[in-house]
Protein backbone atom coordinates (compact mmCIF):
# COMPACT_ATOMS: atom_id res chain seq x y z
CA UNK A 1 0.00 0.00 0.00
CA UNK A 2 1.55 3.32 -1.23
CA UNK A 3 1.79 6.21 1.49
CA UNK A 4 -0.87 7.88 -0.42
CA UNK A 5 -3.42 5.05 -0.45
CA UNK A 6 -5.62 5.54 2.25
CA UNK A 7 -9.25 6.55 3.62
CA UNK A 8 -9.06 10.47 3.30
CA UNK A 9 -9.22 11.84 6.91
CA UNK A 10 -12.57 13.70 7.81
CA UNK A 11 -11.52 17.30 8.70
CA UNK A 12 -13.32 20.51 10.45
CA UNK A 13 -11.74 23.79 10.11
CA UNK A 14 -11.97 26.43 13.25
CA UNK A 15 -11.39 29.98 12.43
CA UNK A 16 -12.55 31.77 8.89
CA UNK A 17 -10.03 34.71 8.86
CA UNK A 18 -7.31 34.37 6.01
CA UNK A 19 -5.56 31.53 6.72
CA UNK A 20 -8.83 29.71 7.83
CA UNK A 21 -10.22 30.48 4.55
CA UNK A 22 -7.18 29.09 3.00
CA UNK A 23 -7.07 26.13 4.84
CA UNK A 24 -11.39 25.18 4.21
CA UNK A 25 -10.35 26.21 0.10
CA UNK A 26 -7.62 23.53 0.04
CA UNK A 27 -8.95 20.69 2.39
CA UNK A 28 -11.77 20.81 0.31
CA UNK A 29 -9.94 19.85 -3.02
CA UNK A 30 -7.32 17.14 -1.26
CA UNK A 31 -7.63 13.92 -2.15
CA UNK A 32 -6.22 12.82 1.14
CA UNK A 33 -9.03 14.86 3.02
CA UNK A 34 -12.59 15.19 3.29
CA UNK A 35 -13.66 18.48 4.85
CA UNK A 36 -16.63 18.19 6.53
CA UNK A 37 -17.25 21.16 8.51
CA UNK A 38 -16.27 24.82 9.75
CA UNK A 39 -16.61 27.00 12.46
CA UNK A 40 -16.78 30.28 13.15
CA UNK A 41 -17.76 33.26 15.90
CA UNK A 42 -19.65 34.93 13.28
CA UNK A 43 -22.70 33.73 11.02
CA UNK A 44 -21.32 35.97 8.68
CA UNK A 45 -18.42 34.63 8.22
CA UNK A 46 -20.28 31.06 7.34
CA UNK A 47 -22.43 32.76 4.47
CA UNK A 48 -19.22 33.89 2.81
CA UNK A 49 -17.39 30.72 2.95
CA UNK A 50 -20.51 29.34 2.03
CA UNK A 51 -20.58 30.92 -1.49
CA UNK A 52 -17.21 28.97 -2.32
CA UNK A 53 -17.76 26.11 -0.35
CA UNK A 54 -21.82 25.89 -0.87
CA UNK A 55 -21.93 21.72 0.27
CA UNK A 56 -19.81 21.92 3.55
CA UNK A 57 -22.08 22.82 6.73
CA UNK A 58 -20.81 25.51 9.03
CA UNK A 59 -21.32 25.89 12.75
CA UNK A 60 -21.20 28.80 15.34
CA UNK A 61 -21.05 26.83 18.67
CA UNK A 62 -17.90 24.52 18.72
CA UNK A 63 -19.04 21.83 20.92
CA UNK A 64 -22.04 21.18 18.79
CA UNK A 65 -19.70 20.95 15.29
CA UNK A 66 -18.30 18.57 17.41
CA UNK A 67 -20.75 16.03 17.77
CA UNK A 68 -22.51 16.37 14.54
CA UNK A 69 -20.19 17.16 11.89
CA UNK A 70 -18.32 13.68 12.36
CA UNK A 71 -14.58 15.26 11.98
CA UNK A 72 -11.99 12.91 13.05
CA UNK A 73 -9.24 15.59 12.91
CA UNK A 74 -9.41 19.27 13.01
CA UNK A 75 -7.62 22.39 11.56
CA UNK A 76 -7.76 25.38 14.70
CA UNK A 77 -6.90 28.75 12.77
CA UNK A 78 -8.94 31.11 15.28
CA UNK A 79 -7.16 33.94 17.36
CA UNK A 80 -4.41 32.97 19.13
CA UNK A 81 -5.81 33.95 22.37
CA UNK A 82 -8.33 30.90 21.83
CA UNK A 83 -5.73 28.65 20.23
CA UNK A 84 -5.54 26.93 24.16
CA UNK A 85 -9.34 26.80 24.70
CA UNK A 86 -10.42 25.46 21.65
CA UNK A 87 -7.49 22.45 21.51
CA UNK A 88 -8.22 21.69 25.32
CA UNK A 89 -11.74 20.81 24.12
CA UNK A 90 -10.93 18.98 20.87
CA UNK A 91 -7.91 16.80 22.66
CA UNK A 92 -10.11 16.28 25.16
CA UNK A 93 -12.17 14.46 22.57
CA UNK A 94 -9.66 12.14 20.82
CA UNK A 95 -9.41 14.57 18.29
CA UNK A 96 -6.34 14.86 16.31
CA UNK A 97 -5.54 18.55 15.92
CA UNK A 98 -3.71 20.89 13.69
CA UNK A 99 -2.84 24.06 15.62
CA UNK A 100 -1.40 27.35 13.55
CA UNK A 101 0.99 29.24 15.36
CA UNK A 102 2.10 30.73 17.88
CA UNK A 103 0.72 27.96 19.86
CA UNK A 104 -0.81 30.53 22.80
CA UNK A 105 -0.24 34.32 23.94
CA UNK A 106 2.09 32.77 27.45
CA UNK A 107 4.20 30.02 28.15
CA UNK A 108 1.80 29.17 31.56
CA UNK A 109 -1.39 28.42 28.55
CA UNK A 110 0.55 26.61 26.31
CA UNK A 111 2.52 24.25 29.25
CA UNK A 112 -1.48 23.44 30.27
CA UNK A 113 -2.55 21.08 26.94
CA UNK A 114 0.92 18.96 28.51
CA UNK A 115 -1.35 16.31 30.15
CA UNK A 116 -3.47 15.80 26.69
CA UNK A 117 -0.75 15.48 23.84
CA UNK A 118 0.03 12.32 23.33
CA UNK A 119 4.59 11.42 23.99
CA UNK A 120 5.11 11.65 19.93
CA UNK A 121 2.78 14.66 19.29
CA UNK A 122 0.57 12.65 16.74
CA UNK A 123 -2.36 14.21 18.18
CA UNK A 124 -1.31 17.78 18.12
CA UNK A 125 1.08 18.95 15.32
CA UNK A 126 2.06 22.67 14.75
CA UNK A 127 1.05 24.69 12.21
CA UNK A 128 4.92 25.59 11.17
CA UNK A 129 3.45 26.49 7.25
CA UNK A 130 7.05 27.20 6.44
CA UNK A 131 8.22 23.53 6.94
CA UNK A 132 6.90 22.75 3.70
CA UNK A 133 7.80 25.92 1.67
CA UNK A 134 10.00 24.22 -1.41
CA UNK A 135 12.96 27.30 -0.68
CA UNK A 136 13.03 26.74 3.09
CA UNK A 137 13.04 22.79 2.20
CA UNK A 138 16.01 23.27 0.12
CA UNK A 139 17.85 25.88 2.15
CA UNK A 140 17.67 23.16 4.85
CA UNK A 141 19.24 20.75 2.17
CA UNK A 142 22.13 22.85 1.64
CA UNK A 143 22.87 23.72 5.16
CA UNK A 144 22.62 19.50 5.72
CA UNK A 145 25.45 19.18 3.05
CA UNK A 146 27.70 21.90 3.38
CA UNK A 147 28.52 21.45 7.11
CA UNK A 148 27.99 23.49 10.59
CA UNK A 149 26.22 27.09 10.28
CA UNK A 150 28.02 30.36 11.86
CA UNK A 151 25.50 33.05 11.32
CA UNK A 152 21.43 33.24 10.14
CA UNK A 153 19.94 36.48 9.37
CA UNK A 154 15.98 36.91 8.79
CA UNK A 155 14.20 40.04 8.14
CA UNK A 156 10.15 39.80 7.75
CA UNK A 157 8.81 43.02 7.14
CA UNK A 158 4.90 43.62 6.53
CA UNK A 159 3.12 47.01 5.98
CA UNK A 160 2.95 50.03 8.11
CA UNK A 161 -0.74 50.08 7.87
CA UNK A 162 -0.94 46.96 10.23
CA UNK A 163 -0.15 49.06 13.21
CA UNK A 164 -3.55 50.98 12.71
CA UNK A 165 -5.60 48.08 11.70
CA UNK A 166 -4.27 45.96 14.52
CA UNK A 167 -3.03 48.13 17.40
CA UNK A 168 -1.12 46.55 19.98
CA UNK A 169 -0.18 43.25 18.23
CA UNK A 170 3.86 43.14 18.70
CA UNK A 171 5.61 41.38 15.59
CA UNK A 172 7.68 39.46 17.62
CA UNK A 173 4.34 37.40 18.10
CA UNK A 174 2.49 37.66 14.56
CA UNK A 175 5.61 38.24 12.62
CA UNK A 176 8.78 37.07 14.08
CA UNK A 177 7.68 33.58 15.28
CA UNK A 178 7.90 31.99 12.01
CA UNK A 179 11.54 32.84 12.15
CA UNK A 180 12.11 31.31 15.35
CA UNK A 181 10.55 28.36 14.59
CA UNK A 182 12.93 28.09 11.13
CA UNK A 183 16.09 29.15 13.56
CA UNK A 184 14.87 26.44 15.47
CA UNK A 185 14.62 23.44 12.51
CA UNK A 186 17.59 24.79 10.59
CA UNK A 187 19.44 24.33 14.24
CA UNK A 188 18.61 20.68 15.00
CA UNK A 189 16.63 22.40 18.05
CA UNK A 190 19.42 22.96 19.82
CA UNK A 191 18.79 25.50 23.27
CA UNK A 192 20.60 28.73 22.77
CA UNK A 193 22.34 30.59 25.88
CA UNK A 194 22.63 33.86 25.46
CA UNK A 195 19.22 35.97 24.23
CA UNK A 196 18.91 40.27 23.31
CA UNK A 197 16.50 42.50 21.71
CA UNK A 198 15.23 45.48 21.05
CA UNK A 199 11.77 47.28 19.77
CA UNK A 200 11.16 50.80 17.66
CA UNK A 201 8.25 52.17 19.07
CA UNK A 202 5.43 54.31 17.03
CA UNK A 203 4.44 58.19 18.26
CA UNK A 204 1.27 56.31 19.65
CA UNK A 205 3.39 53.87 21.43
CA UNK A 206 3.10 50.62 18.96
CA UNK A 207 6.18 48.68 18.77
CA UNK A 208 6.65 48.36 14.78
CA UNK A 209 9.93 46.91 14.89
CA UNK A 210 11.54 43.97 16.50
CA UNK A 211 15.26 42.78 16.67
CA UNK A 212 16.01 40.03 18.45
CA UNK A 213 19.60 38.17 18.75
CA UNK A 214 20.54 34.23 19.73
CA UNK A 215 23.56 32.53 20.37
CA UNK A 216 24.05 29.12 20.89
CA UNK A 217 26.97 28.32 23.28
CA UNK A 218 30.13 30.39 21.41
CA UNK A 219 28.79 28.78 18.09
CA UNK A 220 26.03 30.20 15.99
CA UNK A 221 24.26 33.89 15.83
CA UNK A 222 20.93 34.44 14.65
CA UNK A 223 19.62 37.86 14.17
CA UNK A 224 15.78 38.14 13.76
CA UNK A 225 14.36 41.37 12.38
CA UNK A 226 10.03 41.29 12.09
CA UNK A 227 8.42 45.10 11.48
CA UNK A 228 5.49 46.79 10.41
CA UNK A 229 7.32 48.96 8.55
CA UNK A 230 6.86 48.57 4.31
CA UNK A 231 4.84 51.52 2.48
CA UNK A 232 1.45 51.21 0.37
CA UNK A 233 3.58 50.33 -2.40
CA UNK A 234 5.41 47.55 -2.09
CA UNK A 235 3.78 44.21 -1.94
CA UNK A 236 0.79 43.38 -0.14
CA UNK A 237 2.49 40.78 2.62
CA UNK A 238 6.13 43.00 2.37
CA UNK A 239 8.87 40.62 2.13
CA UNK A 240 10.44 37.84 3.50
CA UNK A 241 14.65 37.24 3.67
CA UNK A 242 16.67 34.41 5.16
CA UNK A 243 20.97 34.47 4.65
CA UNK A 244 22.70 31.82 5.94
CA UNK A 245 26.40 31.38 6.14
CA UNK A 246 28.48 28.77 7.70
CA UNK A 247 32.54 28.24 6.77
CA UNK A 248 33.33 28.54 2.64
CA UNK A 249 29.75 29.10 1.60
CA UNK A 250 26.47 30.95 2.13
CA UNK A 251 22.73 30.82 0.70
CA UNK A 252 19.86 33.33 0.64
CA UNK A 253 16.40 32.93 -0.14
CA UNK A 254 13.57 35.34 -0.82
CA UNK A 255 10.40 33.57 -0.66
CA UNK A 256 8.13 36.19 -0.15
CA UNK A 257 6.88 37.88 -2.99
CA UNK A 258 6.71 34.66 -5.22
CA UNK A 259 8.55 35.34 -8.53
CA UNK A 260 5.47 37.09 -10.45
CA UNK A 261 5.29 40.98 -10.76
CA UNK A 262 1.93 42.57 -12.73
CA UNK A 263 1.82 46.13 -13.83
CA UNK A 264 -1.19 47.89 -15.56
CA UNK A 265 -1.59 51.34 -13.94
CA UNK A 266 -0.06 50.61 -10.86
CA UNK A 267 1.89 47.02 -9.67
CA UNK A 268 0.73 44.11 -7.86
CA UNK A 269 2.10 40.86 -6.62
CA UNK A 270 -0.47 38.19 -7.21
CA UNK A 271 1.29 35.42 -5.58
CA UNK A 272 2.79 36.84 -2.28
CA UNK A 273 3.11 33.67 -0.46
CA UNK A 274 3.59 29.96 -2.00
CA UNK A 275 -0.25 29.25 -1.65
CA UNK A 276 -2.59 27.99 -3.96
CA UNK A 277 -5.92 26.48 -3.23
CA UNK A 278 -6.96 25.89 -6.63
CA UNK A 279 -5.68 23.43 -7.46
CA UNK A 280 -4.42 22.96 -4.23
CA UNK A 281 -0.62 23.47 -4.45
CA UNK A 282 2.54 25.09 -2.33
CA UNK A 283 3.41 24.90 1.58
CA UNK A 284 -0.13 25.33 2.66
CA UNK A 285 -1.29 21.91 0.48
CA UNK A 286 1.95 20.00 1.42
CA UNK A 287 1.31 20.94 5.03
CA UNK A 288 -2.22 19.53 5.43
CA UNK A 289 -1.03 16.43 3.50
CA UNK A 290 1.87 15.77 5.95
CA UNK A 291 -1.55 16.31 9.08
CA UNK A 292 -3.47 13.44 6.77
CA UNK A 293 -0.41 11.02 6.82
CA UNK A 294 0.34 11.84 10.70
CA UNK A 295 -3.86 10.84 11.40
CA UNK A 296 -3.63 7.85 9.40
CA UNK A 297 -0.41 7.08 11.32
CA UNK A 298 1.76 7.29 7.84
CA UNK A 299 4.28 9.64 8.95
CA UNK A 300 5.75 10.97 12.03
CA UNK A 301 5.07 14.77 12.84
CA UNK A 302 7.92 16.45 11.52
CA UNK A 303 10.86 18.36 13.50
CA UNK A 304 9.89 22.06 13.86
CA UNK A 305 6.00 20.65 14.57
CA UNK A 306 6.04 18.93 17.41
CA UNK A 307 4.73 20.12 20.84
CA UNK A 308 8.50 19.95 22.57
CA UNK A 309 9.47 22.29 19.37
CA UNK A 310 6.56 24.36 19.89
CA UNK A 311 7.54 25.07 23.92
CA UNK A 312 11.00 25.24 23.13
CA UNK A 313 10.07 28.62 20.51
CA UNK A 314 7.57 29.89 23.50
CA UNK A 315 10.13 29.63 25.93
CA UNK A 316 12.08 31.80 23.66
CA UNK A 317 9.58 34.31 22.98
CA UNK A 318 9.13 34.72 26.52
CA UNK A 319 12.61 35.42 27.01
CA UNK A 320 12.44 38.37 24.06
CA UNK A 321 9.26 39.83 25.10
CA UNK A 322 11.07 40.46 28.99
CA UNK A 323 13.07 43.02 27.00
CA UNK A 324 10.27 45.21 25.81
Amino acid sequence: MTAKSFQPVKIGVIGLGRFGRLHSLTLARLAEAELVGVVARRQESLAAISKELPDVPGWTNLTQAIEESGAEAWVVACTTHSHVSVARELLERGKAVLLEKPIADSLEEAESLAPLVKPDSSNLMLGHILLFNSEFQELREVARERGPISYIDCVRHRPASIVENFPGENPLHAAMVHDLYSTQVLLDCAEPDHFSAQFHRTDTGDIDLAVAQLQWNGGPVASIAASYLTPAGMPPRGFDRTEVFGVGWSARIEPNPRPISVWDNEASWPLALEVRANPPSGMMAEELRCFCRVVRHREAVPTGATYSDAMQVQRWMEKLTAFV
